[in-house]
C-alpha cells in the first residue's frame, strides 16, 4: 500500500494540471472575446430583471448622451460607425467606415427626421471618432433607404432611449428571457432578451425598428429562441450593449461608452453650435428694431449666397443679389445632383418668378453657387406666382421684407454669439407668423445671415455681403402718364 502512494500522487498531480490548463484556456477565451461565457442555461426573467429591463431605455435617456461603437453586418459587408449620440437634442454624430461602407463612408450627422453627410470615399477603412468641431463645408442632405444600412442603424440608436419606462408586467409574464451573466469593462452585466420595442415606441413595430427575426418560429408556432434583441444591462439598469437585427435581417451590435460623452456640435443645416438661449436685452431689441433702416442705408443691396437643404433630399446651392431699396431679389439656384441645369429665381413687388436655363461650360466651372448673368433675360419662359412656391422663396421673401415694417414677433431669443466675415455677431431667433427665422446681426445692426427653419427640421441660409447691384437687375418701371389737363 505504501508503495502505491507515489503513483496515486502522480495521478492526482496530472489531474490537477489538466484542470488548471482547462481553466486557463477558458479564461483566455473569455478575455479574447471581452466577456465571459453565460453562467447558466436560459430561464424566465425574475421580477428584478424585468423591472431593470423595462427601465433600461429611461436610463439611457437620463444619461443624456454617450459614445457609441456600432457594427452593421459581418465580414466584407460590415459597416462600422463610431461617434456620439445626444438623446436630449436628439442628435447623432458619427464617422462611418468599415469594408462595406460604400457611399456612406465619411461623416454623418442625423436627427430622427433628417440625415446630412459629408462624404469621403478616400477615408481609411477603420473609422475613428469624428472631430469635435465638425468641418463647415461639403455637408449635404441625404435620404437613405429606411429600415436597413445606415438609416436602420440610426433608427435603432435613437430608439435606445425613451422618456418613460416600458410596462414590466409582460416581461415578468414570460415576455423576456435571462440568457446569462457576463463582464463588460470590468463590470458584471446580465444578458437579457426581449422585443421591448412595440411597448415603448408608440406607432412603431418591431420590424420597423429592429428585431433579430420577426418571422422566425420554432416548432409549434412559438417564436424562435433568437427572435428578439439582446440587452446587456448592469445592476443600475444601464444599457452597456445591444445586439439584434435590422428589418432586412442584417445583424447589428451597439456598444455604449458613458465616459467618452462630449456634447456634439451640430452643423449649420441642423442648427449650428449650441448656445445658451436667453431673452434679448433692451439694446438687442432696439438693434433688431433698427434693422429696416440699417438695411436701406448705403447702397441698400447685397450679394447673396444660398445654402438650402429642402424636403428629404434636395440640396440647393446658388448665388445672386438682393436690393432692399427696390424690393427685388435675383438668384441662380442649382441642385447639387443635377448640375447641368439651373433655375433662375426672381422676387419683386409683383410676386415671384422662375425659369429653367441650361448651364454653359463657364457657368459649370464657376460652381453651384455662381450668380446669374445680368441683366434679367426676357425670353427665358418665366413662370409667375403671386406667393412663395417653396421654402427658399419664403426665405428670400423674408430677407427682402426685413427692410419693411416688421410684424410683431411671438418670441425673440438671443441664441448665442458668433462670428461672421471676421466680425462678432449675435444670433437671434424670432418666431412670427408661423415662421422660425434666425438673424445674424453685427454690432452695427447689419444682417450677415438669415436662416429659415424648414418643415423637414433643417435650416436654409442666405449669406449677405453688402455691395452694389449689377446693371439690369432691377426691372425698369415706366412712369405713369401725367393726368390730362382740363379744357
Amino acid at each position: 500500500m505504501e508503495e502505491d502512494a507515489p503513483g496515486r500522487r502522480r495521478i492526482t498531480l496530472v489531474a490537477l494540471v489538466v484542470v488548471a490548463v482547462t481553466a486557463a484556456a477558458a479564461l483566455v477565451a473569455g478575455l479574447l472575446t471581452g466577456a465571459s461565457a453565460p453562467t447558466a442555461t436560459t430561464r424566465a426573467l425574475t421580477d428584478d430583471e424585468a423591472e431593470r429591463l423595462a427601465a433600461v431605455r429611461v436610463g439611457t435617456y437620463r444619461d443624456v448622451r454617450a459614445g457609441v461603437r456600432v457594427a452593421v453586418g459581418t465580414g466584407a459587408g460590415r459597416t462600422d460607425l463610431v461617434g456620439w449620440v445626444d438623446w436630449s437634442r436628439p442628435l447623432a454624430y458619427l464617422d462611418v467606415g468599415g469594408p462595406g461602407a460604400g457611399q456612406d463612408r465619411g461623416l454623418v450627422q442625423a436627427t430622427p427626421s433628417a440625415v446630412v453627410q459629408r462624404p469621403n470615399p478616400a477615408a481609411i477603412v477603420n473609422p475613428a471618432r469624428p472631430p469635435l468641431v465638425p468641418p463647415g463645408d461639403r455637408w449635404r442632405l441625404r435620404n437613405p433607404p429606411p429600415g436597413r444600412g445606415l438609416a436602420g442603424a440610426l433608427t435603432v440608436l435613437f430608439a435606445l432611449a425613451a422618456d418613460r419606462a416600458a410596462p414590466a408586467a409582460p416581461l415578468r409574464a414570460g415576455g423576456g428571457r435571462w440568457l446569462g451573466r457576463e463582464t463588460l469593462g470590468g463590470d458584471p452585466v446580465d444578458v437579457l432578451q426581449a422585443a421591448l420595442w412595440p411597448a415603448t415606441a408608440p406607432g412603431a413595430t418591431a420590424t420597423a425598428l429592429a428585431t433579430n427575426s420577426s418571422t422566425a418560429t420554432a416548432p409549434g408556432g412559438r417564436p424562435a429562441a433568437d427572435a428578439d434583441p439582446r440587452w446587456w444591462v448592469d445592476r443600475d439598469a444601464r444599457l452597456r450593449r445591444w445586439a439584434g437585427r435590422l428589418a432586412d435581417g442584417t445583424p447589428m451590435t451597439v456598444d455604449l461608452d458613458r465616459v467618452d460623452r462630449p456634447t456634439p456640435w451640430p452643423v449649420d443645416a441642423l442648427g449650428g453650435r449650441p448656445g445658451l438661449p436667453r431673452a434679448a436685452t433692451d439694446e438687442e431689441t432696439a438693434r433688431l428694431g433698427r434693422l429696416a433702416t440699417r438695411l436701406r442705408a448705403g447702397t441698400g443691396s447685397a450679394a447673396v449666397t444660398v445654402t438650402a437643404p429642402l424636403g428629404s433630399a434636395a440640396n440647393l446651392r446658388g448665388g445672386g443679389w438682393l436690393s432692399w431699396s427696390a424690393g427685388v431679389a435675383y438668384l441662380s439656384v442649382a441642385e447639387l445632383d443635377t448640375l447641368g441645369r439651373r433655375t433662375l429665381r426672381r422676387r419683386d413687388r409683383a410676386g415671384f418668378a422662375r425659369a429653367d436655363v441650361p448651364v454653359g461650360p463657364h457657368a459649370a466651372a464657376a460652381g453651384p453657387s455662381a450668380a446669374p448673368p445680368p441683366p434679367l433675360p426676357t425670353g427665358a419662359g418665366w413662370r409667375l406666382a403671386g406667393q412663395p412656391v417653396d421654402e427658399l422663396d419664403a426665405l428670400v421673401d423674408a430677407a427682402v421684407r426685413a427692410a419693411g415694417p416688421t410684424p410683431d414677433a411671438t418670441t425673440t431669443v438671443h441664441l448665442r454669439s458668433d462670428r461672421r466675415a471676421g466680425r462678432p455677431v449675435d444670433v437671434f431667433e424670432v418666431r412670427r407668423q408661423g415662421q422660425r427665422l434666425r438673424y445674424w446681426l453685427d454690432r452695427s445692426g447689419f444682417l450677415h445671415r438669415l436662416e429659415l427653419r424648414t418643415t423637414g427640421g433643417l435650416w436654409a441660409q442666405l449669406e449677405l455681403t453688402p455691395g452694389p447691384l449689377p446693371a439690369g437687375i432691377v426691372p425698369a418701371h415706366r412712369k405713369p402718364p401725367p393726368p390730362a389737363r382740363p379744357r
